[in-house]
Formats: structure tokens, C-alpha cells, sequence
């Protein structure tokens, strides 16, 4: 090949290359204008996921279509700032926290919420666990926690507190008697009993009673009653009774120590006892004298009266004993002679009694006996008794008839309705368990009857 065609060839590829340089040159204009029209197109989004940020540049429409450019997931319970179908105009912020799941206990049960708050209260609100001021719930409502950490609540229910006798309805979450005390600040003292035990567990609806106990000291004087002497006097009529010396009744200081549950007593024990005052005892003169003859419940009594009148008694003995059947219808008329003086003597008898049965008397040896009624003016009576009490003379007197072998005469004697008397009579038909109560009046004596009632021989 000669010089000018290689010079030829030469210059035809040096125009080859040019050409194609020129092209890429062309296309790469193109490619970088079209790169830049295409990036200069793009909308800038700053997305926030789980508190990191990052910023990019999108052609994408909506929100929805940035997330999934991201490969993030939005669950139902996720955080978004702005909806899925959010179109990007221009500059956009997107803020996307996701949902974590949180533990909650209720009475032992275990339920699951899922919420991107973390203060207590929220997530409750969440899982849809309403809870009252008196529910116990750990860790306080306003406290944030992690999904790590165990949310426990407790549901209150109603108990009744029994405190010194009082009932109170409160509300609980305790689950011991100890622990209720306490959480509602009831106070015992050493003295105090709470009728369940500590650790028994107190349930809905139950009763914790608490007995409030004290000892108080409680001093108080008491009268001591005058002891009783009787004294026989023979310078006194049978049947008749004199005050030497007046009784005085003593004074003892009692201390007791009282125990009160809830505020009443429910014993007492006797500490200590000092007497204050000695009583004064009560001396009576008894009389003992008997100075009449009487048939007495028409039966015939002979007593001495003189010795002249004793001898002409023996001396005429024969002659009465023949003639006893006449001698004894005229007893009557012969004792209603007595002497004369006889009946003021009778007024040194006893006073006359309230006609009202006085209460029954402590003390006295007791015992049951069929009792009748008679007046002073009865068949075969004189009106004069065995110990010479005039009862016509005095029909407010309280005297009764009785067995001298059963009652002694001079006794006083407590009968029951009829109150206190003495037993100043005898009678025929008086023997053993049997007395005959003086009456004022016929009517009073048959109305009366015939009783079984109680005697206390009182001295």
C-alpha cells in the first residue's frame, strides 16, 4: 500500500472517533440533564421512626408509598402522624412509632395491651381496664414503664369494719386482717381483741370486728347494816319491846377494778375494801313479864297471880272439878273480870303495825304453816291474850296465836300478808305448823280463810 492511501485510512478513522465521541458526548449531556431534572423533581421527606430521623428525597405520592420505599410496617396499634393516603406535597415530616406490648395483671389474671404510650394509666386505658380510687395498682398510674415491667392491679370490694360496736362499710384490697388494719389505720391497744385472727384472709363482703377493751377503776361506799341485840327485861310485858340504843348503819369504801368491751361492763372484781365508819349496834329490850290470867282461843289457862288467890284455888279445887262443864261456859265472863289495871299494862305493848303486809325481811329461820283468822270478840275469847295484850283495846295490834313449842311466845315473827307481828297468843286448837292471825274485824278474819303461807321467826 502506498503513503497517501494509509494517509487515506487515516484520516477516515480519525473521523470515525470524533464522530463517536461527539455522541457519548450528546448521550451523556442527556443522561446528567435528565439526572438532574429527575432529582431536581423529587419532594424531600423527613421521616421520625422510633425517635431516629432521617431525611430523604422521593418521587413517591403518599405517605403510605414513603413507608413502603422504607420497608415499614404500620400496625393497627402503631403511632402515625399522618395517614397512609397523605399525599407528599413539597417538604413533609412523617413520625412513626411502633406499638409495644405491655403486661397487665388484674386479680391474678394476665391480660396483653399493645400501645406505643408507656405512662400506666394509658396502657390500662388501652386494655380497656377502668380501675376506681380505691384499687390498688402497681406502679402508680402516672409512672412510665417499660414492656418489661409487670402493671398489677388489684380490684377493692367492700368489707364491713366492726370497730368498738360501730359498723363501717370501707373498701379493701388487703389480703389479710393485719394488712386491712393497717391499710385503714385502725390502731389497737394491748388490751384491744380483734375477734378474727391476723392472718386469716378477709374476703368481699366479710366482717373484721375489733372489741375495744378497758380497765377503769370504780370506787364506790356501801352502807354496812346495823347488827340487832335483843335483851330480855322482865321489868317489860311479854310481848312488849323497848330501844335502848338506836342502831347506825356503817360505811365501807369498795374499790373495784371494771373491764368495759365497747364501752359496757363485763366484770367487776373487788381490789380493795376499807372501812370508813364501824356501825352502831341496835339494842332492844324484850319484855318478859306476865301478869294476867286469860283463856286465850277458848281454852282455859291458870296462872299465879297471888299466893292468897293460889290457895283458894287449891282449896276449892273439888268443887270445880265437879261442876268443870258450867265453870267452863262461864270462863268467858270470869277472865273479861280481870283485874282492872290489866289492860293499861297492855298499852306497853308493841305499837300498833300498818295494816299494809310490810316487805319481806332478810335473816330469820323460815318455814310454811297453815294460818286462819280470829277477832278479839270470837266464841270462847276474852279479848285478853296469853301474854296479856288487850286486843279490844288496841285492834291495830299485829299478834298472832301460835304453838309455843313450835313459835315461842314473845317472838317476833314476819308472816307472810300480813307483815310483822308478834306472837303473843296461844289456842285449843293451835298445834304444830298452825297459827291464828288477830283480826279487827269479823269481816277481815273470813275473808282471810285459810292459807298456807310463810313465817320468819325474826328473833
Amino acid at each position: 500500500m502506498t503513503k497517501e492511501a494509509n494517509n487515506t485510512n487515516d484520516n477516515k478513522s480519525f473521523k470515525g472517533k470524533s464522530v463517536a465521541i461527539s455522541i457519548a458526548t450528546v448521550l451523556l449531556f442527556a443522561a446528567v440533564l435528565a439526572f438532574a431534572i429527575f432529582e431536581g423533581t423529587k419532594n424531600t421527606v423527613t421521616i421520625t421512626a422510633n425517635g431516629e430521623t432521617e431525611e430523604i428525597r422521593t418521587h413517591a405520592e403518599t405517605v403510605g408509598d414513603v413507608l413502603d420505599e422504607q420497608a415499614i410496617e404500620v400496625g393497627k396499634d402503631d403511632f402515625l402522624s399522618q395517614s397512609a393516603d397523605t399525599k407528599i406535597e413539597g417538604d413533609t415530616a412523617i413520625e412513626w412509632d411502633e406499638a409495644e406490648q405491655y403486661a397487665v395483671t388484674v386479680d391474678g389474671e394476665t391480660r396483653s395491651a399493645w400501645t406505643t404510650e408507656n405512662t400506666v394509666s394509658a396502657i390500662l386505658e388501652k386494655a380497656e381496664i377502668e380501675v376506681t380510687k380505691h384499687d390498688k395498682v402497681s406502679p402508680a398510674l402516672d409512672e412510665t414503664v417499660d414492656e418489661d415491667t409487670m402493671i398489677d392491679v388489684e380490684k377493692a370490694y367492700e368489707v364491713t369494719i366492726v370497730d368498738g360496736g360501730k359498723d363501717k362499710k370501707v373498701w379493701s384490697t388487703s389480703t389479710t386482717v393485719a394488712d386491712f388494719l393497717k391499710q385503714h389505720s385502725i390502731e389497737l391497744s394491748k388490751l384491744d381483741r380483734v375477734e378474727q385472727d391476723m392472718d386469716e384472709l378477709v374476703l368481699p363482703n366479710s366482717k373484721v370486728e375489733v372489741v375495744r377493751v378497758e380497765k377503769v377503776t370504780d370506787v364506790v361506799e356501801d352502807a354496812v347494816k346495823y347488827a340487832v341485840e335483843t335483851r330480855k327485861d322482865s321489868s317489860l310485858l311479854k310481848g312488849s319491846e323497848k330501844l335502848v340504843q338506836k342502831g347506825q348503819n356503817g360505811l365501807v369504801k369498795k374499790t373495784y377494778e371494771v373491764v368495759k368491751e365497747n364501752g359496757k361492763e363485763v366484770k367487776r372484781e373487788l381490789k380493795k375494801e376499807k372501812v370508813v365508819k364501824e356501825p352502831k349496834q341496835q339494842i332492844l329490850a324484850v319484855g318478859t313479864k306476865t301478869v294476867v290470867a286469860s283463856v286465850s282461843r277458848g281454852t282455859a289457862k291458870k296462872e299465879t297471880v297471888a299466893p292468897k288467890q293460889a290457895s283458894a284455888k287449891k282449896e276449892a279445887a273439888p268443887v270445880k272439878k265437879a261442876s268443870a262443864p258450867a265453870k267452863k261456859a262461864a270462863a268467858p265472863k270470869a277472865v273479861a273480870k280481870a283485874p282492872e289495871k290489866a289492860p293499861e299494862k297492855a298499852k306497853a305493848a308493841p305499837q300498833p303495825a300498818k295494816k299494809e303486809a310490810a316487805s319481806e325481811p332478810a335473816g330469820g329461820k323460815e318455814f310454811y304453816v297453815s294460818a286462819t283468822a280470829y277477832t278479839a270478840s270470837c266464841t270462847g275469847c276474852s279479848g285478853i291474850t296469853a301474854t296479856g295484850i288487850n286486843l279490844k283495846a288496841n285492834p291495830g295490834l299485829k299478834v298472832i296465836a301460835v304453838d309455843p313449842s313450835v313459835i315461842p311466845l314473845g317472838s317476833k315473827v314476819w308472816v307472810e300478808g300480813y307483815g310483822n307481828a308478834i306472837a303473843g297468843d296461844t289456842g285449843g286448837a293451835i298445834k304444830g305448823n298452825k297459827i291464828d292471825l288477830f283480826m279487827p274485824n269479823r269481816s277481815d278474819a273470813i275473808a282471810f280463810g285459810r292459807k298456807q303461807v310463810k313465817v320468819k321467826i325474826l328473833n
